[in-house]
């Protein structure tokens, strides 16, 4: 009987087949993001309460600052509500973005002893980041029925919206985690960008005020499209947002293409260098 031999060779462009490659380690995924998940809350006081705080306190202090202080406009709608349905994509985004960012580095141990697509670990944070805005979406619930708000038929497209939440997450992610490999200034840096990118974002203030002609442009922000379809869909309001949308999707898909292309040239050096 003879054995059969598996020849791994390192590729230098990403193809469909590493994604076929990804799902037949689905299981490891799995437990990546269980792992994860497990050392989130572990030896916490509050547990999942951690899930409800951050965005409910952003929440109270954009409501009393941007709100009442600062008069911005909320479309129409109550400004907790308003700000609270933009705070739970931009959190999920922000939570994978942070935590995949440094994911092949922070598994450094497991990225040089054993061969698996490191795509995975840029994937687990994902399952935490959902599971986190499902603990902080009933907040949200209790929220519209305080003030009397129900979704209408556009609700169905919320878990579109909260997809497009992650993979924009995902997209940037795998630029950035193969970027913290050999430059670790990223670590030092992202928070920085990830606050400047929420206040470049409509969450405080609705894309409204951003003039019509330039709608478009402010949609190569991903995660203006996001928002705003979120709190559409959910919220109602004058229409779809689809300009916002269209250029949000198309920068997505644009940069997720050349993320993966980036990640897997470089993926051959990881174990060499992380």
């Amino acid at each position: 009987m003879s054995a059969s031999v598996h020849v791994i060779v390192p590729s230098t462009r990403w193809r469909i087949s590493d994604l076929r490659e990804v799902w037949a380690h689905r299981e490891l995924l799995y437990f990546l993001a269980w792992k994860d998940l497990k050392l989130r809350y572990k030896q916490t006081v509050l547990g999942a309460g951690w899930a409800l705080l951050q965005p409910v306190l952003t929440m109270i202090v954009f409501t009393v600052f941007f709100g009442r202080l600062g008069g911005l406009p909320s479309d129409g709608l109550p400004y907790p509500v308003f700000t609270y349905a933009a705070l739970l994509p931009w959190m999920l985004f922000a939570h994978i973005v942070t935590q995949s960012s440094q994911s092949v580095v922070a598994h450094q141990d497991l990225v040089t002893k054993v061969y698996f697509p490191r795509l995975l670990v840029v994937l687990a944070p994902v399952g935490v980041g959902l599971v986190d805005f499902g603990v902080a979406f009933t907040v949200l619930l209790a929220m519209m029925l305080w003030y009397g708000l129900v979704p209408g038929p556009a609700v169905l497209a919320v878990p579109l919206f909260v997809a497009f939440a992650a993979l924009a997450a995902v997209t940037v992610s795998v630029w950035l985690a193969a970027c913290n490999v050999r430059y670790r200034d990223v670590r030092y840096a992202l928070p920085f960008v990830t606050n400047l990118w929420l206040f470049a974002s409509p969450v405080a203030y609705p894309a409204s005020l951003v003039p019509e002609r330039w709608r478009w442009l402010y949609g190569l922000n991903p995660m203006a499209g996001v928002i705003e379809g979120f709190r559409w869909a959910l919220l109602g309001g004058t229409g779809m947002p689809l300009t916002l949308v269209a250029a949000s999707s198309a920068v997505t898909l644009l940069l997720l293409v050349g993320g993966l292309r980036y990640f897997a040239r470089l993926e051959r050096t990881f174990a060499d260098v992380v």
